[in-house]
């Protein structure tokens, strides 16, 4: 263990998720620098949660015996004496996923988790879930910090910003992180750690301004020259995993295209689903979508590695594999725990980050991070280009959680008429009603 460093208890809420395992891991392997008393599982669905919590606790017998390990579903256990909850839920699972994704199909309309249609109706189940966490949190150990990166991440954020103000939450989202890992290979670079980025934007709708290496120097000529002919597919390099899915070697290599709208900047690959979104809906198989392919895939191989693992009450030879997200997590946690002053990109508020830009909007932006929280660094001015569309997608994350707090279905049919990826006030109704009908169970009722 660490010299002086405070050990840390951490609950991960969203116990029975996929990413659970590599997390855990990802924590075990960094006890060095973030030393851990005590780690927590915490779901509301008892059954699937029990599929991971039996292999992880093979694992920290194996690992790390001396923390001590607790999973549960009483949320007293589970929030009390924590020093970090790591939120990542999915209000609805992945068969609610699939409802995101099909339904705007039915009406040519992308599906997708986070954007458009789909990431609305998946915000409208999120905030009810992440608001119980936080209040938990802060019923059970008040000063606490909650590290969530629960989707979709920026409706979330509005709806936090806005009902919890002074809640300790930080928002977080692993896709830049996962480009930025990408990026750092096409440099040759040992890890994106070495490259120092100037990023700006919402969650999934943001671009590159600067990157450059730890003696200063301007990485952007060499990535603008390799992403303009290649995106962000590292095929040319002989280096992307044959199985990697189809649907996410489209979206790296689509990304050359998005770069042609604006080459001053790099940007988040999301921004394919609005500049190209009937492209993205004639690649769509609408009785095969995303959510069928995570389940078929992802879900089935970890959920199937938990259980060898039960069954072989070993976990010496696991596969798991660690990816960019568990790290950043780790890093984040440290910075509060230990006062690092790492810089990290999180969604926080504007506040003036952005000088021409709405001040309540919450923002994707780089910030020095200590343990008071986040403090924004200043990105100047943005171009009409990005501001214009900035301001349409904040209209409708801003409307999404008006709609929650009032059950309006006014203010719900505006955010989905307001969305670029929605063709027309028509369709979005049409949507938004069979919307309706899909989430009974799970959004408030709307008048």
């Amino acid at each position: 263990m660490a010299k002086n460093l405070k050990p840390q208890s951490i609950v991960i809420a969203g116990g029975g998720s996929t990413y659970t395992p590599e997390i855990i891991l990802m924590l075990l392997d960094n006890t060095d620098t973030l030393p851990i008393r005590k780690l927590k599982i915490y779901d509301n669905n008892a059954e699937r949660q029990k599929i991971v919590a039996d292999a992880v606790e093979i694992i920290l017998k194996e690992k790390a015996p001396d923390i001590e390990y607790v999973a549960t579903t009483d949320p007293k256990e589970a929030f009390t004496d924590v020093d970090f909850v790591m939120a990542h839920i999915r209000v609805g699972l992945y068969e609610m996923r699939e409802q995101d994704e099909k339904i705007p199909l039915k009406y040519g309309v992308i599906g997708q988790e986070t954007c458009g249609p789909g990431g609305i109706a998946y915000g409208m189940r999120s905030i009810g879930g992440v608001l119980e966490l936080v209040d938990y949190m802060e019923k059970y150990s008040p000063d606490a910090w909650m590290l969530n990166y629960s989707n979709p991440a920026a409706i979330v954020a509005e709806a936090t910003r806005r009902l919890r103000p002074n809640a300790k939450i930080l928002n977080i989202c692993d896709m830049p992180i996962g480009l930025e890992s990408r990026m750092a290979k096409i440099l040759g670079l040992n890890s994106r750690k070495d490259m120092s980025v100037r990023y700006y934007g919402l969650n999934h709708f943001g671009w590159w301004t600067d990157i450059r290496d730890k003696d200063g120097h301007d990485l952007m000529p060499k990535l603008k020259e390799y992403i303009s002919q290649n995106g962000y597919s590292l095929e040319a390099l002989g280096s992307d995993p044959k199985e990697n899915d189809p649907s996410w070697m489209y979206t790296f290599r689509k990304a050359k295209d998005v770069y042609e709208l604006d080459p001053n900047t790099l940007p988040n690959t999301y921004l394919k689903y609005y500049f190209f979104p009937e492209e993205a809906v004639e690649h769509s198989d609408p009785n095969y979508t995303r959510a069928n392919e995570v389940i078929d895939g992802r879900e089935k191989r970890v959920f199937g590695e938990c259980m060898r693992i039960t069954d072989m009450k070993t976990a010496k030879d696991t596969n798991f594999h660690i990816g960019d997200h568990a790290s950043y997590i780790v890093d984040l946690t440290r910075a509060i725990a230990y006062n690092t002053h790492e810089r990290m990109l999180l969604i926080v508020p504007n506040n003036g980050s952005i000088v021409n830009f709405e001040p309540t909007a919450m923002v994707e932006i780089p910030c020095i991070v200590g343990s008071n929280g986040p403090e924004p660094l200043t990105q100047g001015e943005i171009p009409r280009f990005q501001k214009g569309l900035m301001e349409q997608q904040v209209a409708v994350e801003k409307l999404v959680v008006e709609a929650w707090i009032e059950k309006s279905y006014q203010k719900l049919w505006q955010a989905f008429a307001t969305s670029k990826i929605v063709p027309n006030a028509a369709v979005a109704k049409e949507i938004l009603d069979d919307m309706i009908e899909a989430n009974k169970e799970y959004w408030p009722e709307l008048k």
